[in-house]
């Protein structure tokens, strides 16, 4: 029997949560203030909070990640300086250059063709400064989850020897983790254990934590303050902030721990797809909330599979010519996911067979 949804299944990416009810009662209720001359309560009670939830000792509220990693990387790195990161780092194939077209820093990558962290991989590609022709290595950055490789989660005994390795090197770490709820969820460490391996650390509240808008950078004061001048700098200082704060409260109170029922799905989804096309996806590496269907192995384009999805009412995102993404996320119900884990099953037999 085929299967049919009433409205579409979209997974194209954990930033499509709506909020919940309670989530907007908290919004609608907020105590608010101007941010910009840092008198909006609820933001700086969030800004407190995501610092000392990382260990670190201020915080920073945004409207983005792509904000949150701009400013915290333009703090750590001078103009013509470089930082370092894994090939597809969300940082440099997601942010339209602005590390390079805004803060002119420079950047070198090493290549993980899992998207697993190799502290020696990075730190290898590490220079210091020598004469006027040679750029040093200023800051290393890091993704937890790495979302083109799937919601891979960085081991946190490679990020405590890099941190170990760029600090007998003077060079400073920063953390993409827009996803690093997901992180410690899946893993068993803590948010602590997270923030002591790097300086500085972006920390996304509307993907699979649920809130409308926002992200926040922890780190040392000083770095932050930095960062604040930087934020105002790009645009991103906000008047009556606390609305969007009070979300992110309400997220941090709510929704970490059912994080892993978008494990789950993401899991139940992927083992339909492998048992229809094995080559479709590497089950070892569905480790958090993103599944990557690896079509280009069968010979399938990924946009053709990805239309083909949407005819049947799944929606993911056709990422190269060979790989689809998919995420879960919380308006995702485990039944919707085993019956998209069926259509997409479906879709991955005939395709795969019409190309045999």
């Amino acid at each position: 029997m085929t299967v049919s949804f009433e409205s579409p299944v979209d997974l194209r990416s954990d930033t499509l949560t709506r909020p919940t009810p309670g989530m907007r009662k908290a919004m609608a209720e907020a105590d608010v203030g101007d941010d910009v001359y840092g008198e909006d309560p609820t933001v700086n009670a969030l800004e407190r909070r995501i610092a000392e939830l990382f260990d670190h000792e201020a915080g920073l509220f945004c409207p983005s990640g792509s904000l949150t990693n701009m400013v915290g990387v333009a703090a750590s790195v001078g103009r013509g300086q470089e930082l370092l990161a894994e090939s597809r780092a969300h940082i440099l194939r997601s942010e339209v250059g602005g590390h390079g077209a805004i803060a002119g820093v420079t950047s070198r990558t090493w290549i993980s063709p899992d998207g697993t962290l190799s502290a020696d991989d990075a730190i290898a590609l590490a220079e210091q400064p020598r004469g006027y022709n040679q750029v040093g290595t200023a800051l290393i950055a890091v993704e937890n989850t790495h979302n083109f490789s799937g919601g891979r989660i960085a081991d946190i005994d490679e990020l405590r020897r890099l941190r170990e390795l760029t600090d007998a090197r003077g060079i400073r770490m920063h953390m993409d983790g827009a996803r690093v709820a997901n992180a410690v969820v899946a893993s068993g460490t803590s948010f602590a254990d997270q923030g002591s391996a790097v300086d500085t650390m972006s920390v996304c509240l509307s993907k699979g934590l649920g809130a409308p808008v926002g992200s926040v950078l922890t780190g040392p004061s000083a770095l932050i303050e930095e960062a604040r001048y930087l934020r105002k700098r790009y645009g991103g200082g906000m008047r009556q902030a606390g609305i969007l704060a009070a979300a992110g409260h309400y997220a941090l109170d709510h929704h970490i721990e059912r994080l892993r029922d978008d494990h789950a799905n993401a899991e139940l989804i992927a083992r339909d797809v492998a048992a229809a096309v094995p080559s479709f996806v590497d089950l070892d590496t569905v480790e958090t909330n993103i599944v990557l269907l690896r079509t280009g192995r069968a010979g399938v384009s990924a946009e053709s599979y990805a239309h083909l999805a949407s005819d049947r009412g799944v929606r993911i995102l056709a990422m190269n010519e060979g790989e689809c993404r998919l995420v879960t996320h919380l308006d995702i119900s485990e039944e919707q996911a085993r019956a998209t884990g069926r259509v997409l099953a479906e879709i991955a037999e005939q395709t795969a067979s019409a190309v045999v």
